[in-house]
This record gives structure tokens, C-alpha cells and sequence, in this order.
């Protein structure tokens, strides 16, 4: 179906280019890089992120099956990991020739029989350890049974062991991070020992890589928000540069005379006279109702425009009474990292949530 929603979701692909290129000064030749765009790409999109990066980059992440299965419908070839697999869907994820995370013994004798069944030899799985997040994961303790299990079978071989580390970002958790490093390379060392393989390790992303490319680089990285344009400081952050950003338009504006009222419940009263604009994009679009009321503002022609009154389903308005604007001039409504970190703190959330939340029925348009 034909999307005629004005709204767009911008997504740059030089700026996706600059901020592979500038993680991947931070590794090695040799290390692999993994590209996570599970959740549409961040809000972004997935297909269009990965047709673009499908050869120049070594593996890509989903969290959930039917994510893999929609890259790989769009013609996605690259190696896939399935970071949350479920056991309901263990047979789609080899009919679809993805690479499930194994995380739990159920879960593992489960995919082994399906494999069985299905006559299969060393398909690619990933074991993942808990090493402190407490998540989802293995844990040391797991091992002897772990590798009793995986050496008394063909169907699977272990193709990576990773982890994930809890606070990457936080230097003030430094201590515990390295303790999560170090716990992580006695779990590799001891299931490699065993194994009749070599399977390759992981355990950094964005953040990770960053503060602990020295450390714990191992065979690959994970880039998730990095690739997005965000790094875990407002330094690493102005390092990269902006993929993202929402734009629409302005479809009526209005006079407000002084003591009229805006939107729903007449949450904005005029204290004098103004100048409103409403603008087609509300809270089922991922613009937060905690925005509302002269928290959130967007940018028209280079001037900020506080919203005004309560975000609507499918409208915010906002306050344009010193701006001069027309009926159908381009509103952005996410201008760049700047603007989109000072949302995310206004709303008491993160850029992540503000990103992943943008509505499929935005516009996606490569730039």
C-alpha cells in the first residue's frame, strides 16, 4: 500500500558511511564488525540500512525471528544473528538460514533436535554467557554439561561465544566491567579447550568499543547506536555524524486570541494573542505526550517552536506567533543528535526510545 503520510524519516547514508568508517578506525584489520539493526534499524529502516552496508560490513543482528526473516525477504544475504530466538520459532530460523543466539539448555537440546529431524550438520549457532548483566545467558557453572551436550552431537557447531557488557558507557563502573572481561575470556578459554572448533568471540558494542577497543576486542564488534550517530559522551557524540532526522509539514495555522485555548482538555490558555500551527505527526507517530505543554519543540525555518497544549494522537501545534511561516513549510521535527539527546532528556528517556518509537507509517527516504 502507498504511503501518503507527509511526514519523512530522513536516514543519511554518507553519515551511516562516516560512522562505520569511524568505528572501524578504532579496531584492528582484523577485527570483524557486526552491525545490530534489530527494532527497524532503531526506528530507522532495517532493509534500507542493510542493502546498504551488506558489503562492507561482516555480520548483522536482529532480536527477534521475523526480523531476520524480513532482511532476508529483502534480499539480504550477509550472515545473520537472531539475538532473542524463541523456541516456537527455531524451525523458521533454519528455513531462513539464520544463526540462532543460544542462551539456555532448554533451548539448545530444543534447536538440536529440530536440526536433527531435518538432517542438518554444523549449522552455526552462538552461545551467549551471562557474565553480569543477568539478562539472558549461560553461566560458568554451565560448562561441563554445556560441552557434554555439543560434543556428543553434529547437527550445531558453535560458530561465536559472546557477552554483553552492563555498563559500557559508565567509566564509574570500570571495575566491574573489566571484571566482566576477564570473566568473560576464562569462559571462552575453558569451552575452547573442549569444543572441536574454534568458535570466534564477542562482547563489545557501541559503547564498548570505545572505552574498551584495548581490552576486550576479541574477533568482532557489535555497532549498534553508534551507526545511528550517537556516541556514550557529548565528545564521542560530535565525533559522528547525524543519520536521522524527522521532518513535516505545517497544515493550518491558526490566530489564538488571548484567553482562547489549544487541544484536548485546553491544556494551553493564551495569555495573549498568538500565532499556532498544527503539524501532522502526534503520539501514534512517536512523539511523546510528555512533550506536550512547552516541554518538546521543533525547529521551522531555523527558529524553535515550542509545542503547545497536549500532543494529539496524529497533531502536535506549536506556537509560531515569532516565526513567519506558511501553510505547507517543512517542520523539522528531530534536526539532529542535538536535538534529539535534548528531547530524549525532556521526555526522561534516552534517544534510543525516541528513535525505535517513530511509526511505520512515517516515511522512510534514503537522502
Amino acid at each position: 500500500m502507498e504511503n501518503n503520510h507527509v511526514s519523512v524519516l530522513n536516514i543519511d547514508l554518507n553519515a551511516i558511511d562516516f560512522n562505520v568508517n569511524y568505528f572501524k578506525s578504532k579496531l584492528k584489520n582484523t577485527t570483524k564488525l557486526l552491525v545490530v539493526v534489530k527494532a527497524f534499524g532503531y526506528g530507522s529502516s532495517a532493509a534500507k540500512i542493510a542493502k546498504h552496508l551488506a558489503s562492507k560490513v561482516d555480520y548483522f543482528a536482529v532480536a527477534y525471528v521475523d526480523e531476520g526473516i524480513a532482511l532476508r525477504n529483502a534480499g539480504i544475504k550477509t550472515p545473520i544473528l537472531v539475538l532473542h530466538p524463541q523456541k516456537q520459532n527455531l524451525a523458521k530460523i533454519i528455513e531462513h538460514c539464520l544463526e540462532p543466539n543460544i542462551y539456555a539448555s532448554a533451548l539448545l537440546h530444543d534447536f538440536i533436535t529440530i536440526a536433527k529431524a531435518k538432517n542438518l550438520s554444523n549449522y552455526p549457532i552462538h552461545l551467549k554467557f551471562n557474565t553480569g548483566l543477568n539478562r539472558l545467558g549461560f553461566s560458568q557453572k554451565d560448562i561441563p554439561s554445556l560441552i557434554t551436550t555439543l560434543n556428543n552431537q553434529q547437527q550445531v557447531e558453535v560458530c561465536s561465544i559472546f557477552s554483553h557488557i552492563a555498563a559500557s558507557e559508565d567509566l564509574n563502573e570500570r571495575t566491574f566491567t573489566l571484571q566482566q572481561i576477564n570473566l568473560f575470556k576464562n569462559i571462552s578459554s575453558e569451552i575452547i579447550s573442549k569444543l572441536h572448533n574454534t568458535p570466534f568471540l564477542h562482547m563489545l558494542n557501541t559503547s564498548g568499543i570505545l572505552n574498551y577497543a584495548e581490552e576486550a576486542q576479541f574477533d568482532l564488534v557489535r555497532l549498534g547506536i553508534g551507526l545511528y550517530g550517537f556516541g556514550n559522551s557529548h565528545k564521542e557524540t560530535s565525533n559522528l555524524k547525524n543519520v536521522l532526522s524527522l521532518s513535516s509539514v505545517i497544515s493550518q495555522i491558526h490566530t489564538i486570541q488571548q484567553g482562547e485555548t489549544v487541544g484536548y482538555n485546553r491544556a494551553f490558555k493564551a495569555k495573549k494573542t498568538i500565532k499556532s500551527a498544527t503539524i501532522p505527526i502526534g503520539h501514534a507517530d512517536g512523539i511523546s505526550r510528555q512533550l506536550g505543554n512547552g516541554i518538546g519543540y521543533v525547529y521551522i525555518h531555523n527558529k524553535i517552536a515550542p509545542i503547545i497544549g497536549n500532543v494529539c494522537m496524529d497533531m502536535i501545534m506549536v506556537d509560531v506567533t515569532n516565526i513567519n511561516c506558511s501553510e505547507g513549510d517543512t517542520v523539522l521535527i528531530y534536526k539532529n543528535q542535538e536535538h534529539i539527546e535534548d528531547l530524549a532528556k525532556k521526555s526522561n528517556t534516552i534517544p534510543y526510545e525516541l528513535l525505535t518509537a517513530i511509526s511505520q507509517r512515517i516515511n522512510r527516504k534514503l537522502t
